[in-house]
Formats: C-alpha cells, sequence, structure tokens
C-alpha cells in the first residue's frame, strides 16, 4: 500500500470542478424562503406590545430561525453536491456538485455557539431588563444604558462558565480515536506509462482482475483491528460538544413529540368548534365563569403570599425547597391560566364567532395529522432496523432515497429535508407538551398575537441546541444515502468517535432514550385520563390556603 501511495504522487492534481449553477440556485432560493419564513413566523406570533419594540431580540430571533432552518437543510444539499465522491478528485467530476461543504459546515459549527451561548441569552438579559424579570425583581426603568449594563453583567457569567467547558474540553478531549482494520502485506511495483500530453482519467484504470482478487484474500487473512487518533479542529470540536449537550435536550423532547405531534393534529380535527347549542353554551360558560373567579382567587392568595414574605424581610433561596415549592406553584398557575385561554378561544368559536373560524384548518391538521404518523413510524422503524443493529437486516428509508435517485433524485433530497425538518418541529412540540405536564421550567408557548421576544428566542434557543444533533441523527440513519456528504467524514468519524463523548454515541445511549421516552409518551397520551383542569384548580387554591395556616 506505501508503493500505491508512491505511485499515485505522480498522478495529476485534483482538478476543482467549477460549482453546479443549480445547488447555487437552489441555496439563494432556499435562503431566501427561509427569511420569508421566517419573518412571517414573527409577525404572525410577536405580541401586540412588541409590535415597535425590541428590534435587535427581533434580528437575533430571524436569523436564528433562518441559521436553524439552514443548518437542517444543509444536509441535503452535502447530499447533492456529492463532495466525498472519489471522482470528485478530479477524474470524474460530472456527479460533483463543486461547492466546499467543509467551509459550509465550518461556518455553522462556529456560529451555532455563538448564538446559543451568546446573542440569545444576552438579548434575554436585554430584553426582560426592563420590567426587572432577570434581576431579582427589582425593575431598572427604561434606561438603555441601565439595560445594557444589567445584560453584560449577566452574560459575562454565561461566556465565563461555557467557555471553560469549551477550553477545558477542547485541551483534554479534541482527539477522536476511530476504529481501523490494519491490513498487512506486500505488493510489487506498478507501472503506468502514457504518450506526452495523456492526462491521467477514469477511462485508464483497469477492472480488477483474478490476480487482484487473490492479493486481497491474502492480505484479508492478515489483518489487525486498531484505532487511528486524530486531532480534530477547534469547529468540529464545537459540532461535538454542541451535539452532545443538545441530545440530552432532543432526546426527551423529540421523544415526545414523535408520539404527541401526530395526536395533537388529529385530536384539533377532532375537537374542532361546532355551533353549541343554548343549553350547551350556558353549561360551558359557567364552567369557564367558576374556573376564571377560582385562578383569581388563586392569584390574589400568590400575591399576599409575596406581600407577606417582602414585608417579613424573609429571603427564600429559590434553589431551597420553599422556594422550589413556590415555584412550581408559579409554573402551574401559569399552566392553568394557559388552558383556560385556550378554552375560551374554543368556546367563543363555537358560539356567535363561529362564522369567524375557517373550516379548512382542521382539515389540513387531519392532513397534516396522517402524514406526521407515516413520518414518526417510519422513523422509529428506521432507528429500530438500521440505527441500532450492528449489521443492520435492511436500509429502509436508505433504499427508498435511492430508488428515488435512480429517476428524480431531488425527490430524495426532498425527503431527506422533509425527515429533518419534522424532527426539530417534533423537538418543539416536545417541549410544550413535557413542560405542560411536568411543570419543571417555564412554559413558552408559541400563539398567534401573543408570543413576547423571551418566548421566540427560548424556542430559536431550543431548535438550535437541536439542530446538530438532528443532523446527527439523520447522518447516521441515512448512512448509506449520504454516504459521500462531507457531514460524514466529520460527524459520522470525527465527532462519532471523539474521546468521552464516543461511549454515549457508539452504544447509542441517546438513540436508545430516544424511542424508550416515545414508547412511554406513547403509553401515556394513550391510556392516561386528560387532567380535569377544573378540579387542577380547585387543588391549587386549597395548597395556597393551607400553606399561609
Amino acid at each position: 500500500f506505501r508503493t500505491c501511495r508512491i505511485y499515485l504522487q505522480f498522478l495529476p492534481k485534483k482538478l476543482h470542478k467549477m460549482a453546479d449553477w443549480f445547488l447555487i440556485v437552489s441555496i439563494v432560493v432556499a435562503f431566501i424562503l427561509l427569511l420569508i419564513a421566517a419573518l412571517y413566523f414573527l409577525v404572525h406570533f410577536q405580541h401586540p406590545d412588541d409590535k415597535n419594540e425590541a428590534w435587535f431580540p427581533k434580528i437575533t430571533v430571524l436569523l436564528g430561525f433562518v441559521l436553524a432552518g439552514a443548518t437542517v437543510l444543509l444536509l441535503p444539499l452535502d447530499v447533492a453536491n456529492n463532495e466525498g465522491y472519489a471522482g470528485c478528485d478530479g477524474y470524474d467530476t460530472k456527479l460533483c456538485g463543486g461547492l466546499n461543504m467543509e467551509l459550509f459546515w465550518d461556518i455553522f459549527f462556529w456560529t451555532i455557539p455563538v448564538w446559543v451561548f451568546l446573542l440569545i441569552p444576552f438579548m434575554t438579559f436585554f430584553y426582560e431588563a426592563d420590567d426587572g424579570t432577570l434581576m431579582a425583581g427589582t425593575s431598572i426603568g427604561s434606561n438603555p444604558k441601565s439595560r445594557f449594563c444589567e445584560a453584560v453583567k449577566y452574560e459575562i457569567f454565561v461566556i465565563v462558565i461555557v467557555g471553560l467547558f469549551f477550553v477545558l474540553g477542547y485541551l483534554f478531549l479534541n482527539d477522536a480515536a476511530v476504529p481501523i482494520t490494519d491490513y498487512n502485506g506486500s505488493l510489487g511495483g506498478v507501472e503506468f506509462t502514457t504518450t506526452a500530453g495523456v492526462i491521467f482519467n477514469s477511462n485508464l484504470l483497469v477492472d480488477i482482475g483474478t490476480n487482484d482478487i487473490s492479493y486481497l484474500n491474502s492480505v484479508e487473512t492478515n489483518s489487525t483491528a486498531t484505532e487511528l487518533i486524530l486531532p480534530v479542529s477547534i469547529p468540529t470540536f464545537f459540532a461535538g460538544f454542541m451535539s452532545f449537550v443538545g441530545w440530552f435536550f432532543f432526546a426527551l423532547f423529540g421523544g415526545v413529540g414523535l408520539a404527541a405531534v401526530p395526536l395533537d393534529l388529529i385530536l384539533t380535527f377532532i375537537n374542532r368548534p361546532r355551533l353549541m347549542s343554548t343549553t350547551e353554551m350556558a353549561d360551558a360558560q359557567l364552567s369557564i365563569r367558576e374556573r376564571v373567579n377560582e385562578l383569581v382567587d388563586i392569584g390574589e392568595l400568590l400575591k399576599v403570599e409575596r406581600e407577606e414574605q417582602q414585608a417579613s424581610g424573609k429571603k427564600i433561596s429559590r434553589f431551597s425547597k420553599e422556594g422550589r415549592e413556590q415555584n412550581k406553584t408559579l409554573l402551574e398557575f401559569k399552566a392553568q391560566v394557559l388552558l383556560l385561554e385556550e378554552d375560551a378561544e374554543d368556546f367563543l368559536l363555537c358560539t356567535d364567532n363561529h362564522k369567524k373560524y375557517n373550516p379548512l384548518k382542521a382539515y389540513f391538521s387531519l392532513l397534516c395529522g396522517f402524514v406526521s404518523i407515516i413520518l414518526s413510524i417510519t422513523w422509529v422503524i428506521q432507528i429500530a432496523i438500521y440505527v441500532l443493529p450492528k449489521n443492520p437486516p435492511h436500509s429502509f428509508l436508505n433504499r427508498y432515497f435511492q430508488w428515488f435517485d435512480e429517476w428524480f433524485p431531488l425527490f430524495g433530497v426532498l425527503s431527506v429535508a422533509l425527515y429533518s425538518v419534522y424532527l426539530l418541529l417534533c423537538a418543539v412540540k416536545g417541549c410544550f407538551k413535557f413542560g405542560l405536564r411536568f411543570l419543571l421550567f417555564q412554559l413558552h408557548p408559541m400563539k398567534p398575537n401573543k408570543t413576547y421576544m423571551s418566548s421566540f428566542m427560548f424556542n430559536i434557543g431550543l431548535i438550535l441546541l437541536c439542530a446538530l444533533p438532528v443532523v446527527q441523527l439523520c447522518t447516521t440513519a441515512f448512512s448509506e444515502y449520504a454516504r459521500y456528504t462531507n457531514v460524514y467524514q466529520v460527524i459520522g468519524v470525527q465527532v462519532e468517535y471523539l474521546k468521552f463523548f464516543r461511549w454515549f454515541w457508539v452504544n447509542n445511549i441517546f438513540v436508545i432514550s430516544l424511542l424508550g421516552v416515545t414508547a412511554l409518551t406513547t403509553l401515556y397520551l394513550a391510556f392516561c385520563k386528560k387532567r380535569e383542569t377544573k378540579n387542577n384548580a380547585q387543588l391549587l387554591r386549597d395548597k395556597l390556603k393551607s400553606r399561609r395556616l
């Protein structure tokens, strides 16, 4: 093999192909579509209070949305570019796109940490500093300098903590131990003679003969398993680190979303608003009024409890048992208010306001529900029969994508994009679904014309955290179809075998967790009854009253 490498040095250097115009047009069109979608997303959901305010957070959200979508769509672009194909070295470039995908991925590997740990936290601190949400309950007013200084102070703390983990991780965990098989054998010299002016091309290669096969059989018996230690670049380590952190969120929220998205879409159709009779309307109105009164009482109790705490001068740490109980109570109160708002909107659509409701929305939701069922089931099957087994019994979706390549390759690329984007949507849905049920963190629902910028930035940050795990899972699940991609050489080889991280990925710890959460969520949603919101409000009120005794 050393002799072969010596002779290969005399071959012509790599011939760079000009970038495919179709791929360039696709990039421009995709960017424009993502930008339009981000603008619509922002305008449709933003709260009226933010209409002419918070411009810098809006720009951060807008570009963050584009960045998240582009990260996922970069995989289909990498597939279409085909840079990993051996012929792209110069002798068979007709299948190559000519784009420098390594540069593309490095840019995104740098940009995602900047957005997640620098821009989004800073803009969140700056946005919420005005009402004192993050500043221990003390508003600092509308002075831009004060808000900026407070945001910088908190952001420096985030940068120090995250930077410490990055630096220490790269110093001690920047090597990838790639398993390889070392074959030993001897090979005589190979002569290659051409006339003057003839350039080497693929037509000069000779098919494998019996001598070649005999040689391969002889060296196959003389092989040893070993590891190749490769130091990775900083962007590649960033990708591994961000993917590792994101997997903790994606395994939980993505697993919940894979089961919840199809069910919720179909339930939207089943529970679509219908015109109510006078008796039904009176009963529903009475129920909503009772829940409103209950929540008003709870809000008053929470206010009195906080005023008494401030008057006594008693400081309670949010990490203490009492502080955690207060935070849980507040989150449960917010969840009850959110559910009441949704029920009140549905009630209005069932009364005289039903004319404002578009019935096509319910049928579109039903159609999306059936499509999401297919996507969720095929994802679970692909993971079960291709990702988890060491020797997959079937390629499944890889075979489907390759079949498209035989007659219209664009469909295969678009299918990869669809499966990738669907996983991101599942993560966002799963986050809200899990938070509404277990109340472990602040809820940030996305509601048309009722969403503040803090909720925008939370959800964009979550999407960006889950973007690289989605790319990693898709690269692994579609490895046959994406075998010539640049990202497969980075994530499927270098990142996959990084020190410390490799144990989680080689043993499929996160993927198994994802399937486990999906199975548990399916069982929970199928067999557990929906909680009675009225009874929950009463229990919450009784708990608050008992704390004051």
